[in-house]
C-alpha cells in the first residue's frame, strides 16, 4: 500500500477514497473561476470526496506563440488564494522555472511539475526544498519506471512528500495512449498515484495552432484508472467547453461530473475493498 500524502485535511494514498484534482485548464477570469470553484466545492461534499482545485496562472508549454496562456503569475496566484480563502480548498497549479518557485510556494498547496519538465533537475530539487507537495506529472517520452529517478531529485532534498501524475504518452504522431500498467508500475514507488484522464485524450498540436481532444473517452479511461485503485482523478472542467480559451476539446462540462463520478467512486470502493 502507497504511503499517505495529506494536503490540510485532503489524504491521499492509504488506501482511501480516491482524490479529485479539477478546474479549467488555465485561469480566464476571476468570476469563473470562483464558480467553477464553488460548484466543485459542492459537489465535492455532496459525493463525500476530497477536492483540490487546478487551474494554471501560464500555461508556458502552449503549441502556438498567439495561444491563450493565462494571466500571468501574479494576477493568477492572487485568484487561486482566493478560492483558497473562501471555499476552503487547497490549490495547485504549475511551475515552469526557477524565478517561479518561492512565490508559487507562498499560495500553493501543492507545486505541480509540468510533463514537458519532468527531467529538469534543478526546477524539481528547487520544488523539493519549499517542503510543499509536490506533483510530478510524467512526460508523454518516460517509461513509468523511469519515474524513480524523477523521484529521487525531490527526495534528495528530504521531502518524500510526493504524488505522480499518469498522462498519457506518445503513440505517433498528434496522439497519447494510456498504458494503465503504468499505474500500477508508477505506485510501486511507494507514493499516491494520479490518473489525469482529461490530458491522457489530447490530441497535442492535432488542431494545428492548438490542441484537440477526445472528451467521449474520458469516463471509459477513468473508470479502468480507478478499477487499478488510483489515488487520484485529475479532470480539466469548465462551464462550456467550446468556449474555453485553453484544452477545449478535452474539458468536461460542469453537468457531466456527477453522473460521471458516481459510477468511478463505486468501483474505486470495490478497489480499495470498500465496496
Amino acid at each position: 500500500m502507497v504511503r499517505e500524502i495529506s494536503v490540510g485535511s485532503t489524504v491521499f494514498g492509504g488506501g482511501r477514497p480516491l482524490v479529485l484534482i479539477a478546474g479549467p485548464c488555465a485561469i480566464e477570469d476571476e468570476a469563473l473561476t470562483l464558480r467553477i470553484a464553488g460548484f466543485l466545492k459542492k459537489l465535492a461534499a455532496d459525493l463525500g470526496i476530497g477536492l483540490v482545485f487546478k487551474a494554471s496562472y501560464d500555461k508556458a508549454n502552449r503549441t502556438s506563440v498567439t495561444s491563450f496562456r493565462g494571466p500571468g503569475m501574479a494576477e493568477g496566484l492572487r485568484i487561486l488564494a482566493r478560492v483558497k480563502a473562501e471555499f476552503d480548498l487547497p490549490v495547485i497549479s504549475d511551475i515552469h522555472d526557477l524565478s517561479q518557485v518561492a512565490p508559487a510556494a507562498e499560495v500553493l498547496d501543492i507545486i505541480q511539475i509540468p510533463a514537458f519538465l519532468c527531467r529538469q533537475t534543478d526546477l524539481l530539487v528547487a520544488a523539493g526544498e519549499t517542503g510543499k507537495v509536490i506533483n510530478i506529472k510524467k512526460g508523454q517520452f518516460m517509461a513509468p519506471w523511469d519515474m524513480g529517478n524523477t523521484v529521487g531529485k525531490v527526495e534528495s532534498t528530504g521531502n518524500d512528500k510526493i504524488l505522480l501524475t499518469e498522462r498519457g504518452a506518445s503513440f505517433g504522431y498528434n496522439n497519447l495512449v494510456t498504458d494503465m500498467r503504468s499505474l500500477v508500475i508508477m505506485r510501486e514507488t511507494g507514493y499516491p498515484v494520479v490518473f489525469d484522464a482529461t490530458h491522457s485524450v489530447q490530441l497535442p498540436g492535432g488542431a494545428g495552432a492548438s490542441s484537440g481532444g477526445q472528451r467521449q473517452y474520458v469516463g471509459a479511461l477513468s473508470r479502468a484508472a480507478a478499477a487499478t485503485g488510483i489515488d487520484g482523478l485529475f479532470w480539466e472542467v469548465h462551464e462550456n467547453p467550446e468556449e474555453a480559451l485553453c484544452d477545449g476539446p478535452n474539458s468536461l462540462p460542469l453537468q457531466d461530473l456527477r453522473g460521471m463520478l458516481e459510477p468511478i467512486l463505486a468501483i474505486d470502493a470495490i478497489a480499495k475493498g470498500r465496496g
